[in-house]
């Protein structure tokens, strides 16, 4: 049986969406640690403030894990098959920076070289998801 190319294109844009509501509903919280770390005044985040951010960075990061499940569970057409072997691999990157970056904040304190490393994880994992989308709409609609 040939691959739906419209329910593949859809179930991506979905994905992407999805991971960019996500990402937008945790980011306040990210930010607050980012300046925390950046303004030198971890001391002033709570383990109450760092408790809840775990729980918000882990519910989104179970979401992804969803995600790269239906991920690897689509049947790509076949001429964009090496892309999204592409994009499912960074999209692997991607949770494992997030799980990183969630292992990184402890209940009193942020490991700030963990976070950092995380970050930096995420970045180049978002980076090879945007090219591969890119390329699998270009391949898929002719741009």
């Amino acid at each position: 049986m040939k691959p739906n190319i419209g329910f593949y294109v859809q179930k991506i844009n979905d994905i992407v969406k999805d991971t960019e509501a996500i990402g937008e509903q945790m980011n306040p919280n990210y930010e607050v640690i980012r300046q925390a770390i950046d303004e030198d005044k971890l001391a002033t985040l709570t383990p109450e403030s760092l408790a809840e951010t775990r729980e918000i960075f882990e519910a989104g990061t179970d979401k992804y894990r969803e995600m790269l499940s239906t991920i690897g569970g689509l049947r790509p057409p076949a001429k964009v098959l090496g892309i999204h072997k592409k994009f499912e691999r960074a999209y692997e990157n991607y949770v494992a920076g997030c799980e990183e970056m969630i292992a990184s904040i402890k209940e009193d304190q942020v490991d700030v070289p963990a976070f950092n490393a995380a970050e930096s994880k995420q970045d180049e994992a978002t980076e090879v998801i945007s090219f591969s989308i890119q390329r699998m709409t270009n391949l898929l609609l002719g741009r």
